[in-house]
């Protein structure tokens, strides 16, 4: 019995400490903000191969034109920037449907522009300064690659990202040095579609 109560008495304590150890437990940080993700949005620009189930005469590829508009075999100027691929594929098939009996169409992005909403635009003191389509989990790592770095007269540290959210227009600061010269990943950070990023040149 007396073996008993001092187990019982030893378990108690146990679990009093380990409460306590858990209640004195620091706050874990918070999560990073995931990266945005969204449906790609067709632009001018953007080449699309479309597909009519069993109908290889109404079957093309075709750009999207400059006003966002394609025109395809029985179909005149279609709306097709700003939608996805699978929208565009349905607005297809309704109007083939005046013309043949069922229509099934696939629609397929060939070669990528996208609106200017679905962009991201890097201007400044990049080798290579130029428009990027976005892409789903896009970092500042993926667009530096793509434009070819930034010039030597660059001031990476100073650059910044303008970006809107709900129509209010941010500029977030970025340290580009710091990622490119020192590897530092921390300074590397998620991009959002419609992003413009500005590098600007050292003072000196």
């Amino acid at each position: 019995m007396m073996k008993l109560l001092a187990y019982s008495a030893l378990a108690l304590s146990a679990l009093t400490l380990g409460g306590c150890a858990m209640m004195s437990k620091p706050a874990t940080a918070q999560p990073q903000v995931a990266a945005p993700s969204n449906d790609y949005l067709i632009g001018p620009g953007d080449n699309l191969s479309i597909v009519v189930w069993r109908n290889p005469e109404v079957s093309q590829s075709v750009p999207v034109r400059p006003d966002g508009k394609i025109t395809t075999p029985l179909v005149e100027d279609l709306q097709a920037a700003g939608k996805t691929s699978t929208e565009l594929a349905r607005d297809i098939e309704k109007a083939l449907a005046k013309f043949i009996q069922q229509p099934v169409v696939t629609v397929i992005v060939t070669a990528f522009v996208g609106n200017f909403s679905e962009q991201v635009r890097v201007i400044g003191a990049a080798a290579r300064p130029q428009a990027l389509p976005f892409r789903r989990n896009m970092s500042l790592m993926d667009v530096l690659i793509a434009v070819g770095g930034v010039t030597e007269f660059a001031s990476g540290n100073r650059a910044t990202i303008i970006r809107t959210i709900n129509g209010q227009q941010q500029t977030l600061k970025v340290r580009l040095d710091d990622l490119i010269k020192d590897g530092d990943i921390s300074a590397n950070t998620f991009m959002y579609p419609g992003d413009v990023l500005v590098i600007p040149e050292s003072y000196f």
